[in-house]
């Protein structure tokens, strides 16, 4: 069973860095037994890839814009992304992405962390460095949801 670790997001971007730092602590020290990809700004181009792993579970890990307060994690359903406005910094909206991969993978997982700034050369801010280490340590034990609460649609209204 390969279980698949996504982690999208530009690293110079301020608090969009979240799944680019999740990947650096993840390629420093793994945690349980994913395959790590590090989709950066371009998770897209990773498609190929991630089909040949024919992974069991993929977990996309993404800086999402939620309204919710800085550093909140949430999972939010694959379906509901293309109905939601959701900030984005990448070149193709993520629904495509999850689209382009449902067929080939047993369950894809989307989990949001609220960001608070978002923009070129700003530092990454306390509140999602904190909710970053949170993701990585519950790698290594990964059930289920994984501890994480679901967004509910109408919470980011």
């Amino acid at each position: 069973m390969t279980d698949v670790l996504l982690c999208v997001g530009n690293s110079m971007m301020g608090d969009d860095g979240a799944g680019p730092l999740l990947a650096e602590k993840f390629r420093a020290a793994s945690q349980g037994e994913w395959v790590l990809v590090d989709g950066g700004s371009a998770p897209e181009n990773d498609i190929g890839a991630i089909r040949e792993l024919r992974p069991e579970r993929l977990l996309i890990v993404d800086a999402t814009d939620m309204g919710l307060s800085p550093g909140e994690i949430r999972l939010i359903d694959p379906d509901d992304i293309a109905d939601m406005f959701m900030m984005t910094t990448h070149n193709m909206p993520l629904n495509y992405l999850v689209d382009q991969l449902r067929d080939d993978t047993g369950e894809v997982i989307f989990l949001g962390i609220q960001p608070d700034i978002v923009g070129f050369y700003y530092p990454m801010t306390d509140a999602v460095k904190t909710a970053v280490d949170t993701v990585y340590q519950r790698l290594a034990h990964w059930e289920g949801n994984g501890g994480f609460a679901s967004l509910d649609v109408g919470e980011n209204a």
